[in-house]
């Protein structure tokens, strides 16, 4: 009676010792696996729009900290390598967009004093006889200006296909200027860059030579009280 009790004993310790070394079934390993692709995709996913969100950030700071470069070195009297065309110079400098050439944007110096870049080429080097060009800066990463508007002192505003932001000693504040027909009463102008995955960013330029980002994804552009007479920051 003991020998049986103790065989009984023992075939339930192996049945439940192959139970446990048994391992998963293809059911339990395609579910786990499932699982973990659809984990994966998601944080793929997220990290794609995080560098998208920084890689946004990053050109909207670069081109504000271009404009903020032209109005120094307006402001400074820098002298350009160029030889200015007109008698007396005033030390000018500018940005220049054009939604035709929309993954660059050029900084250059205004040698005629018109408020305009005479598209020259930007190849270098750049010496007395070059034109107005100083620099052509590139977008990367499939980023782009993807609009160019004015807003004016009533909250209206309309689109551009260019635009010309220029400094001119000695006032401190911006010109804007467009190859279509502006209001005089100018407000701001402002230039949106975008992702391709939609992602994007705005740098507002106001006519007192302020600057201004706004992140965050395409919305209705709304226009906020005018400030015509704001500090320099």
């Amino acid at each position: 009676m003991a020998y049986f009790f103790f065989k009984s004993k023992s075939k339930k310790l192996k049945a439940k010792s192959y139970k446990l070394n048994r391992g998963m079934t293809y059911v339990e390993l395609i579910v786990v696996l499932s699982i973990f692709s659809i984990m994966s995709a998601v944080v793929l996913f997220n990290y794609g729009k995080f560098q998208s969100k920084v890689d946004i950030n990053n050109l909207a700071n670069d081109i504000a900290l271009k404009i903020v470069q032209a109005q120094k070195d307006a402001m400074s009297g820098k002298l350009p390598v160029q030889t200015p065309l007109v008698n007396q110079w005033k030390p000018s400098y500018g940005i220049y967009f054009d939604l035709t050439t929309s993954s660059s944007f050029i900084y250059f110096t205004d040698l005629d004093n018109l408020k305009s870049y005479d598209s020259s080429s930007c190849t270098p080097p750049i010496t007395s006889e070059s034109g107005e060009c100083l620099d052509e800066i590139r977008i990367t990463k499939g980023n782009k200006v993807s609009e160019l508007r004015v807003f004016y002192q009533d909250g209206t505003s309309d689109p551009k296909n260019d635009l010309t932001l220029t400094f001119t000693r000695p006032n401190s504040g911006a010109i804007i200027e467009s190859g279509g027909l502006l209001l005089e009463d100018v407000s701001y102008a402002q230039i949106t860059v975008t992702s391709p995955q939609t992602v994007s960013a705005r740098i507002k330029l106001y006519t007192s030579g302020r600057v201004e980002i706004l992140q965050g994804s395409d919305q209705p552009f709304t226009t906020p009280p005018a400030l015509p007479n704001e500090p320099i920051e």
